[in-house]
């Protein structure tokens, strides 16, 4: 279910060559720890068994893809070079790194695999609001939102077979933390991540339309570390949750909202934002009050030591830090309040953006993702600049600290869901 691979293939069988597929493994990434690495790779070996029994080889280069990806494109003599597409910043660095140090007569071409109507197809500029770019994304779904070919057993070998990974040299070659350790309910790769889509489908989706913001409910896909690490395709979710539209519309159509519409908004963000991990990627309103409430006295502060050990005054605050601490993730509603709570307990919004970022591509297993950026949807991670910076959002009632940025307080989360309920489930241990 991988556009970029479909292509790659394409273009193999019509010039009658191997097929290879390269993974470049860099010792770190932003604040990826263990943790994230153990998921990417046993996802990863996964990958490799099946690309064998497609005749495809598949290698895990150790390094930065400009240091060692035109080596091997010398080496093999390949023919052409197929890309995914990601819209952050380091990736794209890499991509241009790769581009400048290929020989002029290899061709370079980049697909977008992982968002269903590709980046710059569904809008050749940055969107206001989910609102301005849902009527795009829908117009173009009819011709982007098809069913996958398959991959089929490549039949052109290549001349020499791939060495075999040793997957534990893998490991040794990282430059990482190895304090954040792996988390037991998610399995990596693809069968498990398919288990997961099929039990919401058949579980939890009925309760998605309703219950999606309720923390104590059983109503969320769970599906965003597959997502994230490409494990699944958001494109084969969608289609699969659609089949259920007659029975479920509401939830149905709440999960393409959510999963669709808000991710690729998202992307669309950091695509056309240079500054979409800081206070200067937010609108000019939303500056201007931060500015404005920057110097205003807070209720409270606390270090990022304190908050990373959820040793706050807030029960709930402290049960969702642990719950993302422990699990890898965090109910989507909560990382709202979470989010906006740091803004309100910290000496500046930067230091809250600095913080939030931190915290959320530490733990949470789909950190380090345009969605932990921006979006704040029960499906994706933290949207950091939409709840400290007011991305996508209105002004609202100016109050100290936030300005006119959207507040959230313990008193509405209470009316909303059974607080107590919750901080019980993550209470401290110690």
């Amino acid at each position: 279910d991988n556009w970029a691979f479909l292509y790659a293939q394409r273009l193999a069988l019509k010039q009658e060559l191997p097929l290879h597929v390269c993974f470049c493994l860099v010792p770190k990434f932003l604040e990826a720890t263990i943790r994230h690495y153990r998921f990417m790779l046993r996802g990863l070996q996964e990958v490799a068994e099946e690309c064998a029994e497609l005749n495809i080889s598949f290698h895990l280069l150790l390094g930065y893809a400009k240091d060692v990806l035109p080596t091997f494109v010398a080496e093999h003599g390949v023919g052409g070079l197929v890309t995914d597409f990601s819209p952050l910043r380091l990736p794209r660095q890499w991509v241009e790194d790769v581009r400048e140090q290929l020989p002029e007569d290899v061709p370079f071409a980049q697909v977008d695999a992982h968002n269903i109507v590709p980046c710059w197809v569904a809008s050749p500029k940055q969107e206001y609001s989910a609102r301005t770019i849902r009527g795009k994304i829908h117009a173009q779904l009819p011709e982007f939102l098809t069913e996958f070919p398959p991959v089929v057993r490549h039949p052109h070998p290549p001349s020499c077979p791939a060495e075999p990974i040793a997957w534990e040299a893998c490991y040794s070659s990282l430059q990482v933390d190895h304090t954040v350790k792996e988390v037991e309910w998610a399995t990596p790769g693809t069968a498990a991540g398919m288990a997961v889509l099929k039990s919401f489908i058949a579980e939890r989706l009925k309760s998605f339309g309703t219950h999606r913001n309720d923390p104590n409910k059983a109503a969320l896909s769970n599906l965003s570390p597959w997502l994230h690490f490409g494990q699944v395709s958001t494109q084969r979710a969608i289609l699969e949750v659609r089949k259920h539209r007659r029975n479920y519309k509401d939830s149905v159509d709440a999960f393409v909202e959510e999963a669709v519409v808000r991710r690729e908004l998202a992307e669309n963000f950091c695509y056309y934002n240079e500054n979409y991990d800081s206070v200067q990627g937010a609108y000019d309103w939303a500056q201007t009050t931060l500015k404005l409430h920057a110097k205003d006295k807070r209720p409270y502060l606390y270090s990022l030591q304190e908050l990373e050990q959820g040793t706050t005054h807030d029960p709930l605050w402290n049960a969702a830090q642990l719950q993302m601490v422990r699990e890898g993730k965090m109910h989507g509603f909560l990382r709202m309040y979470w989010a906006k709570k740091i803004l309100e307990w910290t000496r500046s919004p930067e230091e809250a953006l600095q913080f939030a970022i931190y915290l959320n591509d530490r733990y949470e297993l789909d950190g380090r993702d345009p969605n932990g950026y921006l979006t704040l949807v029960s499906l994706c991670p933290a949207g950091c600049l939409w709840s400290i910076c007011g991305i996508h959002d209105q002004g609202w009632a100016e109050r100290p600290v936030f300005g006119k940025i959207r507040y959230m307080n313990y008193a509405g989360c209470k009316r909303k869901f059974d607080v107590e309920q919750f901080e019980r489930r993550y209470a401290p241990t110690h």
